[in-house]
């Protein structure tokens, strides 16, 4: 091998051995983000295992209350998200689960074919209850591990109270001390609102440019944003759950309540938005001309779109745009409309646009849209 072969080959392996380096310290950078994000909930769990087993032991006088520590552990641990719903869910599987195969150990004692009754009855009775298939699999999974493990001494049922005491503190932790249920919905609001505004900056400069493949990918990120609003959706509720049943939280009650209603025309928002982008890769495909004035329409509704953003972020109704939003929804009802079919559906959905960002600001529909004059 020559020196020439030999300098490409240690170039290559030192631009190997580079990109892993970056591509290692990436994926540290990312793993320590996630364990930040649950920190507080990975303390929380810690916390309620063990006090819950303080509690079965030094309370009730149990020996070793492993169900305590593991129902405690197991609820607060499957709350991730919708916190409070979910925790409830578990406790009962869980609690149903033990009942069941203690139960079973208690009247025919333990082997494969008690485990395979044990399971089919405790996920029944979950089902005929009315659970999830969360709960359900946290019954049966529950119920196998109580028949397989030795009955403990000192009375009946001990392990299946153990695990309403772990549950039970858990939901008492999920209801006082939430892991940040207020403050989700409003910054998912936010980070909505603003994909939705770079969204469409790029829907306007790929015009610009006449850009087709940027108009498809501006099309695909446009999609995106609106699969994020079943997540919204699902944290808007918790929201409201845990504020309902927190004591600490009551005074914000009014916040949640203004937030859950602005998802309905959030989400018309975004659905607005890929409308409007896919009309714009039409456009583009079709080789039409957009006017300047509709561009800079598209930039100014992309700006008042971010102040909406902006206000949500802080947790606040952004009232303060909406005089800014009526001005310009005024100055686009003066746009001559031009000849490319595809140009006006554009500025038709600006102005729906308009109108879901005075709804988010709190008015009506039928305000919002008798705010907006027709155009002329």
């Amino acid at each position: 091998m020559d020196r020439f072969s030999l300098q490409r080959l240690a170039l290559r392996a030192f631009d190997v051995s580079e990109r892993s380096l970056r591509f290692g310290r990436a994926v540290q950078r990312r793993s320590v983000a996630r364990w930040r994000s649950r920190l507080w909930m990975i303390t929380q769990q810690a916390l309620a295992a063990g006090i819950a087993w303080l509690i079965a032991e030094r309370v009730f006088g149990h020996p070793l209350p492993v169900f305590a520590a593991v129902a405690a552990i197991l609820t607060l641990g499957s709350s991730f998200g919708q916190r409070l719903s979910r925790a409830a869910e578990v406790a009962v599987g869980v609690a149903v689960g033990v009942f069941f195969g203690d139960l079973f150990v208690i009247l025919v004692g333990r082997g494969w074919w008690q485990v395979t009754l044990a399971v089919l009855i405790a996920m029944s009775v979950a089902i005929w209850i009315g659970a999830r298939d969360l709960m359900v699999a946290q019954a049966g999974v529950q119920a196998v591990v109580v028949v397989i493990m030795p009955l403990p001494e000192g009375g009946v049922f001990l392990r299946w109270i153990d695990a309403v005491i772990g549950c039970a503190l858990a939901l008492l932790i999920a209801t006082l001390a939430p892991t940040g249920p207020v403050r989700k919905p409003f910054d998912l609001a936010a980070a909505a609102l603003n994909e939705s505004a770079d969204v469409l900056l790029e829907v306007a400069r790929s015009l610009r440019r006449r850009d087709l493949e940027a108009g498809d990918r501006v099309l695909e990120r446009a999609r995106a944003v609106s699969e994020r609003m079943a997540v919204l959706d699902d944290a808007a509720a918790e929201g409201l759950a845990v504020v309902r049943y927190s004591p600490f939280l009551r005074r914000q009650r009014r916040d949640m309540v203004d937030l859950s209603e602005l998802v309905e025309p959030l989400d018309r928002l975004t659905r607005n938005v890929r409308v409007l982008c896919r009309r714009a890769a039409v456009l583009l495909w079709h080789s039409e001309d957009m006017p300047q004035s509709y561009l800079m329409l598209l930039e100014d509704t992309a700006a008042e779109i971010r102040g909406c953003a902006d206000e949500l972020s802080i947790g606040r109704l952004p009232v303060a745009t909406r005089e800014r939003v009526i001005r310009l929804g005024t100055e686009q009802s003066h746009l001559e409309l031009v000849d490319s079919i595809s140009a006006v559906v554009v500025l038709a959905q600006v102005r729906s646009i308009l109108v879901d960002l005075l709804e988010i600001s709190g008015m009506t529909y039928a305000d919002a849209r008798d705010a907006l004059p027709d155009a002329h």
